[in-house]
């Protein structure tokens, strides 16, 4: 594909990656109006957790839906989704509606994101990848920033409503642009879905976030939930295997995993979006209730972060023509490791700007090290099987970030709690938000200080775990095969 096709395709995928990403942010800033508006606050983790839920979980299928049916047909359809999901959000009455409807739009993300990627892997040669990859990871940059500005004037001179509505004009326009210039160039896989598979680890998947929302609360009812859900993931998860050893067209290409390469990016991929974006989620938390600034500061905080990785991508993706993809990898991963270990030293009287420090070098990692192995694993893998193979890498990235969530959030509530509780304080009578409002007078001084240093002892066990998770994604990282990524457009070779 050349010329003005190629252009017109490249800015609409650009354009799918903004609308995916831009979502979350923007739905952050005007979710306490929502809330003043619907109500529903005992299931306002949900508008997030349930979008989350149903975009991690159909990556996979979506891959496999466009290497059997075609690019365009499947993106056309996932984009339809989304904007559904939007237009129902914007006309949602009640909190419960809000969440379903933020659910069906989740179900069309989980195919806008991986697909862009897809596409990116057909059209363009290695050395095309390994020059506007970086771009692409751009857009996530800012979206990160854009997103929260939107939201915020949206909100405050319009309605809540149009942070939905928003979506339409762009997406339109997408699924326009990509009707008239796409055409499927990849070999199509044959064979019919593997649904029996898709609807297992979709399943287990779900139930495994479910199980660990429910260690968020110490209540009896939450523990048996979490036991119960737990086995339930468990006995989906093996059924999975079983199935897809014996599927023609199984969902999860399990014969990739066998070679050294793929397992070493799927590694490196759920662990370090574990480690980074799992502890990035409590960032603004230390920042407005331990240093006790403002939501906008405290938000703000992880823009270096973002411009960090953004110009590592840019830069590294290029260096990639040059160098070892195993050594840049492995040279991000050391940063990611770097400034893991820096935040586990914070305290209430850590300089926001030693946290911009901290944060900017994790961005630096993953800048890094992520296009490279998304590139490796694309000039390796059979054309036939790209979306499959591309789609999972994106899966386990997605999979690593929400266990790493869901996981650090335990610990941030057990690690507080004992501290409270240490402190003589009992844990039930604090609430975060009285300390975020703490100087209008919400929390006594003395109590104050005291809570403070508690919650910053709980932020570092946080990073404590995201340290652990940072080093095993450079162990996986130092196991990925050596040599450099070349013209292997083949993509019959067993390796590196």
């Amino acid at each position: 594909m050349t010329g003005r096709r190629l252009y017109v395709i490249t800015a609409t995928m650009m354009l799918s990656l903004f609308l995916a990403s831009i979502e979350s942010t923007v739905v952050a800033t005007a979710m306490p109006t929502i809330i003043a508006q619907l109500g529903g606050l005992s299931i306002y983790a949900w508008v997030f957790s349930a979008y989350m839920l149903a975009s991690t979980t159909t990556v996979p299928v979506y891959g496999k839906l466009s290497d059997i049916y075609g690019r365009r047909r499947v993106y056309l359809i996932a984009m339809a989704i989304f904007l559904t999901g939007a237009t129902l959000c914007a006309q949602a009455q009640t909190m419960t509606q809000l969440v379903l409807f933020r659910a069906i739009q989740g179900l069309g993300a989980g195919g806008l994101q991986p697909l862009a990627f897809i596409i990116i892997g057909d059209i363009f040669t290695f050395e095309q990848r390994a020059r506007v990859q970086g771009w692409f990871s751009s857009v996530w940059g800012i979206s990160s920033i854009v997103g929260p500005l939107v939201g915020g004037f949206l909100v405050d001179q319009v309605s809540w409503h149009w942070v939905f509505l928003l979506n339409l004009p762009p997406g339109i326009l997408a699924a326009g642009l990509m009707i008239l210039a796409w055409h499927d160039v990849s070999p199509r896989a044959h064979g019919s879905v593997d649904y029996v598979g898709a609807i297992l680890l979709s399943s287990g998947i779900v139930s495994l976030l479910l199980a660990l929302f429910q260690l968020n609360s110490a209540e009896e009812w939450n523990a048996l939930a979490f036991w119960s859900l737990l086995a339930i993931s468990v006995t989906l998860l093996v059924s999975l295997l079983w199935v897809e050893r014996r599927a023609t067209n199984p969902i999860l290409p399990l014969p990739l995993f066998r070679e050294r390469l793929f397992a070493v990016a799927m590694g490196h991929g759920f662990l370090a979006a574990f480690a980074l974006i799992g502890s990035a989620s409590f960032i603004p938390l230390f920042v407005e209730s331990v240093l006790g600034t403002s939501a906008t500061v405290a938000g703000a905080t992880l823009t270096p972060q973002l411009l960090g990785w953004v110009s590592a991508s840019v830069i590294g993706t290029r260096l990639l023509l040059r160098v070892s993809y195993r050594s840049l990898a492995l040279t991000g991963m050391t940063s990611l490791v770097t400034g893991a270990l820096l935040m586990t030293q914070i305290g209430t009287s850590t300089p926001q700007w030693v946290l911009f420090i901290n944060v900017t070098l994790a961005g630096i990692g993953m800048g890094l090290s992520i296009p490279c192995f998304l590139i490796a694993v694309q000039s390796w893998v059979p054309r036939q099987s790209l979306g499959t193979a591309t789609a999972t890498v994106q899966f386990s990235r997605s999979i690593g970030g929400a266990i790493g969530v869901s996981v650090m959030g335990v610990v941030l509530a057990f690690q507080l709690a004992a501290g409270l509780t240490a402190a003589g304080i009992n844990p039930e009578t604090v609430s975060l938000s009285a300390l975020i409002d703490a100087n209008v007078g919400a929390v006594a001084p003395a109590t104050l200080l005291v809570v403070r240093g508690a919650l910053a002892g709980a932020v570092r066990s946080v990073f404590v775990v995201a340290l652990l998770a940072a080093i095993g994604a450079w162990i996986a990282t130092a196991l990925a095969p050596r040599g450099r990524i070349g013209v292997r457009e083949t993509k019959d070779l067993p390796g590196f």
